[in-house]
């Protein structure tokens, strides 16, 4: 576990008028000061400022994604007063840097040597982008490895004997979804196929659940609270915890004190109601597996 007790630590980095901060720190002021909290560094490693799918993201990005001059990306945000400009492979060493931390309080020993985990699609330059990021951070990369292929390890998949195994790895994460299928003999993976949607993850289901209560919130109190950033970022946070209540409860209750002109916004959600608002998704995970199997 991190400094903030939680299994994972979010990629985001944040920078303000007196510091800079990673993590669950950064995450958790996202609301107070959008413009200069930067995630999905992910989305922009090793890629052009022209790839049509940077153009396509930056509409949704609240920070500001600038050419370099040389055609690729630079992040632009306002850190001490004054403007500062960071490749994606700077904001992502910044992360490691902060994973490394997080290992070291753990072992009581200083860390130098990482293996770094890509998604499978990663092409070269964005499998050496990353690598960068790693180096830049002052970790000795001993190698980038496919996701998946790491997923089969952490299981144990490449120590169950006997011949060739055929193994599906299906990663449904904060904002991508990916399926592989790889083949593994005598602790050899190969990739065979890989399938997804970059655009599909945990967010999309929030987004289901914080429309459903807009609408609710519309019905009830004849008001719009859609344009205001910071009413729909704690209504965000809310639905988060709600959607992780719903895994292991039937119903999740939503208590948010002013949320809008004052307005307390109590309510709850049913796992079943949740499900039905989230059904197109779940149906839409079936068509990359099925492609998957069918080009492996």
């Amino acid at each position: 576990a991190n400094d903030q007790g939680n299994r994972t630590t979010p990629s985001y980095v944040a920078f303000t008028d007196t510091e800079r901060l990673i993590g669950d720190a950064a995450k958790n002021q996202v609301a107070m000061n959008p413009c200069n909290t930067v995630f999905d560094a992910k989305r922009l490693i090793g890629r052009k400022f022209e790839d049509p799918i940077v153009q396509a993201d930056m509409k949704h990005w609240p920070f500001d994604v600038i050419d370099d001059g040389g055609g690729k990306p630079k992040l632009q945000v306002e850190f001490k007063g004054e403007k500062k400009n960071f490749f994606p492979e700077e904001i992502s060493s910044m992360v490691l840097n902060k994973m490394r931390d997080t290992a070291e309080a753990y072992l009581g020993s200083t860390v130098k040597d990482a293996v770094i985990t890509v998604p499978a699609y990663f092409n070269d330059s964005q499998r050496q982008a990353t690598k960068d990021a790693g180096t830049i951070s002052g970790l000795n990369v001993l190698r980038i490895i496919n996701e998946p292929t790491a997923a089969a390890i952490a299981y144990g998949l490449d120590k169950k004997v006997g011949g060739e195994r055929n193994v599906l790895i299906f990663d449904l994460g904060g904002g991508t979804f990916d399926v592989s299928i790889l083949t593994i003999e005598d602790g050899i993976f190969e990739v065979k196929s890989t399938a997804g949607d970059t655009h599909l993850g945990g967010e999309d289901f929030d987004n289901r659940m914080v429309n459903h209560f807009l609408q609710e919130f519309k019905r009830k109190y004849k008001k719009d609270p859609q344009d205001n950033k910071r009413a729909l970022r704690r209504l965000r946070t809310a639905c988060e915890r709600a959607k992780r209540t719903l895994s292991s409860s039937t119903q999740a209750s939503i208590e948010i004190d002013s949320l809008y002109e004052g307005i307390d916004f109590y309510t709850s959600i049913t796992r079943a109601r949740f499900e039905e608002l989230c059904a197109d998704l779940f149906r839409g995970t079936l068509e990359p597996v099925e492609k998957s199997l069918r080009d492996a």
